[in-house]
């Protein structure tokens, strides 16, 4: 079974979903790909121990601080090749961005591969069923385009300049 809570966040309401045990989920209410990866529709229930750590852990986040990942048990359900892509997003560190092309190289390496598509790892990073603790938000086209948040580029903007990314070198995509 599934349990949800929500959390008012800077960005959003944000949909927190637990195995009871830990976090598989954490969606901005109207993100692409909402609860894609549940196999059953979650029950709501605010009395769930990692629900609330969750919440904790938002709340310093949001205040400035820089909870670490690790506090929290997180398991996101996904395909060996996208659980690969979403480590690395653990360990771009807080305030710090990189770039698709730049994963895709530790990617192929990681699966002893010559070579790995930017389009491929951009996809394993828009399908991150944990936003903003999995932070996919800090990665960035090669030439500094802002693409590619399935919450949307203008709360990526907002919780870049939260953690004080100098914004600079960034923008974002011109509408098609």
């Amino acid at each position: 079974m599934y349990y949800q809570t929500t959390y008012k966040s800077p960005v959003g309401t944000l949909f927190l979903v637990s195995d009871e045990k830990n976090l598989i989920g954490l969606w901005l209410e109207g993100q692409k790909y909402f609860q894609a990866t549940l196999k059953e529709d979650p029950i709501i229930n605010d009395q769930i121990e990692i629900l609330h750590r969750t919440k904790e852990w938002l709340n310093r986040y949001f205040k400035g601080e820089k909870p670490n990942i690790k506090e929290l048990s997180l398991k996101p359900q996904g395909s060996d090749f996208r659980q690969e892509v979403w480590k690395i997003l653990c360990e771009i560190p807080y305030g710090e961005v990189t770039t698709y092309g730049k994963i895709a190289k530790v990617v192929a390496q990681k699966m002893h591969k010559e070579k790995m598509s930017g389009q491929a790892v951009g996809n394993a990073v828009g399908h991150n069923p944990i936003s903003i603790i999995i932070p996919c938000h800090r990665v960035v086209g090669t030439n500094g385009s802002l693409t590619g948040y399935a919450g949307g580029i203008d709360k990526k903007i907002v919780l870049l300049k939260h953690e004080g990314v100098d914004m600079t070198y960034y923008f974002k995509p011109k509408a098609r």
